[in-house]
């Protein structure tokens, strides 16, 4: 019996610890290597481009079957509803946290940084940024992963066409479930080169942002990333634990692995889209949420980015020695870290839109942004992982919310089917 369940452990822990030790092995070329690690870059590059690749189709038929498939469309509102609300309140957490953080460690204190000249920026346009982040002109501009929310939007308008076609919308609702059923069969093919493809991506990570780590930027990586570590593992088992209680926290750990560190490795939500659904499914979330929150959630919930965010602008505020205290100061911070993570990362060029919208509010002088710029992507890779990852809890607290508390218990025989299958 007992070697029965080692077995069993071994065999669904298999992967993620190949995983693992490819990373490993990565980090350690990178620190031997140092910049010479970028050779095995292209190697990653891959791995990557193939997933690229994949996500489009996926998140089209995906989204479009999941939405058909819906017998009530109140539902689906429903869905976007509670989703909405889920991203903002974990956000505003994210960014409290980040603030204590902050608080208690400066990071900025003791630095000294000369400020570049940025590149000519232009100012906001709001009505056009409103514009290109929800639509495209073309159609052919949707079939790219820079324009993941037009291409969302059209999926769910799409499905809901096919539902309200009745009866001859039917054939073509079948047709992409079974398409859904071969994406993510595909998917399993491309995550067979991920060891190589996160192992060559960390070792390029390691020999050339290492020496960045350890310069004008140590302090505020030594509050940020230890935040997030923590971030991610209390207040994602918490949230795991109001999903459903003791059973949610074991499901989530035991699936979440692989995303975690496919996101960690390719420093990209989008990316992790495929090996969120897979684990999403594995945990037994309904696939009319996690169909719909993973892809949403991989361009508008970023709680990782809302703790960066407050990084940034408590970093600015040490760097300029201006004081970082009062009730205005902190609740600006926090609404500009919400709007930056929940909202403008769905915008094109959303990164730079969210560290310029913090040098405008506060009146930095544009030489601040290159700053923040380097600031963003020494944080990026944990920053990433805490984004994509959010998203898998988020459709067990909404799947909880719109199913009751025992949704995952009634779920259970589905997912053993699914683990059976695989």
């Amino acid at each position: 019996m007992i070697n029965t369940q080692k077995s069993s452990i071994l065999q669904h822990y298999r992967f993620p610890i190949f995983i693992l030790i490819a990373i490993a092995i990565g980090c350690l070329l990178g620190t031997w290597l140092g910049p010479k690690a970028s050779a095995l870059k292209p190697i990653g590059d891959i791995f990557l481009n193939l997933i690229f690749t994949i996500v489009v189709p996926l998140v089209l038929v995906t989204i479009s079957s999941t939405v058909a498939n819906i017998a009530n469309l109140k539902t689906l509102g429903k869905i976007l509803s509670i989703m909405l609300v889920v991203f903002i309140i974990t956000g505003f957490i994210s960014a409290i946290i980040m603030l204590g953080a902050t608080h208690f460690f400066p990071p900025a204190e003791g630095v000294q940084i000369t400020l570049p000249k940025p590149e000519t920026t232009e100012p906001l346009k709001t009505t056009e940024q409103i514009v290109s982040t929800f639509t495209v002109s073309d159609f052919k501009d949707l079939l790219s992963r820079k324009n993941m929310l037009p291409l969302i939007i059209f999926a769910i308008l799409f499905g809901m066409a096919i539902s309200l076609a009745g009866e001859k919308g039917r054939k073509v609702a079948q047709g992409l479930d079974a398409l859904s059923e071969v994406m993510m069969k595909f998917i399993t093919i491309i995550m067979w080169i991920a060891p190589i493809g996160l192992g060559a991506y960390f070792a390029n990570l390691v020999g050339v942002f290492g020496p960045q780590l350890l310069g004008s930027y140590a302090r505020a990586v030594a509050v940020y990333y230890p935040t997030a570590i923590i971030y991610f593992f209390v207040f994602y088992t918490i949230y795991a634990y109001i999903a459903s209680g003791k059973v949610g926290i074991r499901s989530f750990w035991k699936n979440i692995l692989t995303p975690a560190v496919t996101s960690l490795g390719t420093g990209s939500s989008v990316a992790t889209i495929p090996a969120n659904l897979a684990a999403s499914a594995k945990i037994g979330v309904d696939r009319e949420v996690r169909e719909i929150v993973i892809p949403i959630g991989s361009t508008i919930h970023m709680d990782g980015s809302c703790l960066s965010a407050i990084l940034k602008i408590t970093f600015l505020f040490g760097i300029f020695q201006m004081p970082f205290t009062g009730f205005d100061t902190y609740l600006t911070a926090i609404l500009i870290a919400i709007l930056s993570g929940v909202v403008m990362s769905g915008v094109p060029g959303g990164g730079f839109i969210g560290e310029l919208l913090i040098v405008t509010m506060y009146g930095f002088p544009p030489e601040a942004l290159p700053v923040l710029a380097i600031l963003g992507t020494i944080v990026d890779p944990p920053a990433t992982m805490v984004n994509s990852t959010g998203d898998t809890v988020a459709g067990m607290l909404i799947t909880r919310i719109l199913k009751g508390k025992n949704w995952i218990k009634e779920n259970v025989t589905g997912t053993k089917e699914l683990n059976a299958k695989e």
